[in-house]
């Protein structure tokens, strides 16, 4: 009995998910045994990753440039029954990145997994953004990336493959007002992760980009603000901390993790998120317009006194009278 014709086309896709299941199962691993290098991994996103490989039997290894906080790091996860080694270094600079690489590799004899984690934030109008931010943001999310890949690629290579994950953002995929210098990296991340999955496939490394949305880190603590420094910190805080507007941190951390044990090419976290990157491919028009209206609603430019980049904990006080 033949199907009709109208069929086909529904029988064609139910046939390409199946393939497309079978295939991510066979690329599963498992991370029991399996050496792990996370960058930015002493606070946020970072630990939180480490506690979901470790808990899974990884020999982890946390690169970050803090010693201190690297320290508190190290502890937490001992806390939990993960033992860890710790690193710290400037991965901005690539003498830096390829000793840190060698130095995971000669303690553990290889090196699986790696996690370009790093990030820096700078939040504020593009009238108090000078070259530098550019040049910072650039340095941490796409040259500190690029240094790590290329000192565990050849390593990746003699072993006969590995995996790679590059943390992104959503900023990467659609520019957002007053996050100008960390939406232009991590679309430069983008690029430069997409393109490394195309040509390292052939040696068995398999490279996840991953594009979260807001996530509850913490991060508008750390991050660093510029212009009307309390009003920007509010706004930033706002986005950071509401349940609807953003996800879990430890909820989008398992995600990530069951993409790289897949090997899957990409990964966009929250619904809003994968929304908005889909509104902005198929009417940009209207992403635009809508990116211009928030950029009215956010806070202006001020005097130049707004130059300055402020932490979260210094830009929330901006304002308030000293005690």
């Amino acid at each position: 009995m033949r199907l009709p014709i109208r069929f086909a086309p529904a029988v064609v896709a139910a046939g390409a998910v199946l393939i497309a299941r079978t295939l991510r199962r066979r690329e599963a691993i498992d991370f029991a045994g399996l050496s792990v290098v996370i960058t930015g991994g002493s606070r946020g996103l970072g630990l939180i990753l480490a506690r979901e490989l470790g808990a899974e039997g990884a020999h982890l290894t946390l690169l970050a440039r803090d010693q201190d906080e690297l320290a508190r790091a190290q502890q937490d996860l001992e806390e939990h029954g993960v033992e860890v080694d710790v690193l710290a270094c400037d991965l901005r600079d690539q003498e830096e990145a390829q000793a840190a690489i060698e130095q995971v590799v000669q303690r553990h004899g290889r090196i699986d997994v790696l996690i370009n984690n790093a990030g820096v934030i700078q939040a504020g109008p593009v009238e108090h953004m000078q070259i530098s931010d550019f040049e910072d943001a650039m340095a941490v999310h796409l040259w500190a990336a690029l240094y790590t890949m290329y000192a565990a690629v050849p390593h990746m290579k003699r072993q006969g493959g590995g995996r790679i994950v590059n943390i992104a953002s959503i900023g990467g995929l659609v520019a957002v007002p007053h996050l100008l210098p960390y939406s232009a990296s991590k679309f430069a991340l983008v690029g430069l992760s997409d393109g490394m999955r195309a040509e390292l496939a052939k040696d068995e490394i398999l490279v996840t980009t991953v594009c979260p949305g807001l996530m509850r880190t913490g991060s508008h603590i750390n991050a660093l603000f510029k212009g009307q420094h309390r009003a920007e910190f509010a706004w930033f805080s706002i986005g950071d901390a509401l349940p609807v507007a953003s996800i879990d941190a430890e909820r989008a951390a398992k995600q990530i993790v069951d993409a790289c044990r897949h090997g899957d090419p990409n990964l966009t976290i929250t619904i809003q998120a994968r929304i908005l990157s889909v509104v902005d491919a198929v009417a940009p028009t209207l992403t635009a317009r809508v990116m211009m209206l928030v950029n009215r609603l956010l806070p202006g430019a001020t005097d130049e006194g707004g130059d300055e980049l402020r932490t979260g904990w210094k830009a929330a006080r901006a304002g308030r009278p000293h005690r």
